[in-house]
């Protein structure tokens, strides 16, 4: 007896579905969950470039309104000279002569600037403890409003001043007592006095810490301003539009250059590294050319340098091997060639380490334990330059290319406009791995879906059509 077709039928109809949904659910791969938006890893800080201080000048340049240097995280210069407060403040007052001075410079001030500072801000003084009356040693003027002057009879006034500081004053040009000229010791002009000529500067021969930035300084080159100073310690002129060249003979007691985003041009003089105190160089962003000093190892108290950003050639000077702490070395998008110097690997106090965008070739002599070391290590954008890859791991993400058994770079290396770390980070060093593998399998979700969907419409259609057939035979 041959058995009823209908439900024969309807068995066939529902192993076939029960195949199709097992098939297309089998070849599809499972879903990812996507992250929440509040997940998601915040994004490592940038080293963005801040507004200089009289006590900071030089990153690379850390340019906008800068940290001084642009490009890059720059050098700290010593502490200014502002006087310190007395140990021992006296109980009197404010000179009536210097607290008149203050209130017609339409400065506010409290009934006792001296013994009240806290009143006065962003504006600061800072007082000596003699008696009868105080007197002013240091005055601090920021953001000024338009309706502050400095008048001549004020600042005659004002003699008593060791340290004066303009933060974000454009007022216009002042001209100093002889008195007030001879007092200070500390000046400072940041964004501030719209414009300054070289011999206005010059006149302020006693001076042992310079600092003017974002302010356009009009002279024939520093030497026009620097050369009677006989007692600078500490000199900044950055982003002042500067030209010229730098001076043969600079003071030997300096300890801090910044000349960083001007237009100086020709050579870095040797005379340079007769400048045995100096802890800071900063000649970023100029015109500079020819080759690094090869007595650049005699500045054995250097500690941070940036040349970033000039037209210098040639290499690395071997010398440099004999300063022992040097800290921050910049040295990126120069002409540099020739090979990377192994003795850099060597220098224990070493945290910033930029050679991006020079003409280097051959294969990079640093290992692992010494970049991880570093806060801050760019190699990118050099194209003969090459990695031993059985020493370094690409996961580096160096920017540059793994050598072949020849030494040469095996395929040319990311083109400036890749993303790089050294474009994204202060550090060429990257932990992360599988970003390509995971991108490839986010595209792969999509098709996956389409299948997972035909496979259920599919099954679907067919539970349908058994349904139909069981509910007509049932009614007939």
């Amino acid at each position: 007896m041959e058995p009823p077709l209908l439900p024969t039928l309807l068995l066939h109809l529902l192993l076939l579905s029960t195949t199709i949904t097992t098939t297309f659910s089998a070849s599809a791969p499972p879903l990812r969950p996507t992250p929440s938006p509040t997940s998601s890893p915040t994004p490592p800080k940038s080293t963005t470039p801040k507004t200089p201080s009289p006590t900071s000048s030089l990153t690379p340049p850390k340019s906008t309104t800068p940290k001084i240097p642009s490009p890059i995280s720059s050098p700290t210069p010593p502490n200014s000279s502002t006087p310190k407060t007395p140990s021992s403040p006296s109980s009197s007052s404010l000179d009536p002569k210097q607290l008149r001075a203050l209130q017609s410079l339409n400065i506010p001030t409290s009934k006792d600037p001296c013994t009240q500072p806290s009143l006065l801000p962003p504006n600061t003084t800072l007082c000596d403890s003699s008696k009868p009356f105080r007197h002013i040693l240091s005055l601090r003027l920021a953001n000024c409003s338009d309706d502050v002057a400095l008048s001549f009879t004020a600042l005659k006034s004002l003699s008593t001043l060791q340290s004066l500081q303009f933060f974000n004053c454009p007022i216009a040009p002042i001209r100093f007592p002889a008195d007030l000229v001879a007092s200070l010791h500390s000046f400072t002009c940041i964004n501030s006095l719209r414009r300054l000529t070289g011999v206005w500067l010059a006149r302020l021969q006693n001076l042992t810490d310079l600092t003017v930035s974002n302010v356009q300084v009009n002279a024939s080159g520093p030497f026009v301003i620097l050369g009677n100073m006989k007692k600078l310690r500490s000199v900044t002129i950055s982003h002042a539009n500067l030209t010229g060249s730098i001076p043969r003979h600079l003071n030997l007691n300096l300890t801090h250059i910044d000349f960083s985003g001007n237009k100086l041009q020709g050579k870095i003089p040797s005379s340079i590294t007769l400048l045995e105190n100096l802890e800071s160089l900063n000649l970023s962003s100029n015109s500079f050319n020819g080759e690094i000093p090869t007595s650049f190892g005699d500045l054995i108290s250097l500690k941070n340098v940036s040349l970033a950003s000039n037209s210098l050639s040639g290499a690395i000077p071997e010398s440099m091997s004999a300063i022992p702490g040097l800290v921050h070395v910049d040295l990126s998008s120069n002409q540099l060639n020739g090979t990377i110097p192994k003795f850099l690997s060597d220098m224990k106090s070493l945290k910033h380490l930029n050679l991006a965008n020079n003409d280097f070739h051959g294969v990079v002599p640093f290992n692992v334990s010494f970049i991880n070391k570093l806060a801050v290590f760019k190699i990118s954008r050099n194209s003969n330059l090459c990695y031993n890859h059985s020493v370094l791991s690409s996961k580096l993400k160096l920017g540059i290319s793994p050598c072949d058994k020849h030494g040469l770079p095996m395929s040319p290396p990311p083109a400036k406009g890749d993303s790089s770390a050294d474009d994204s980070s202060d550090s060429d060093y990257d932990d992360s791995d599988g970003d390509d593998s995971d991108q490839k399998k986010d595209r792969h979700h999509g098709p996956s879906k389409v299948v997972l969907g035909v496979a259920i419409g599919l099954s679907s259609i067919v539970f349908l059509i058994i349904f139909l057939v069981l509910l007509s035979k049932w009614c007939g």
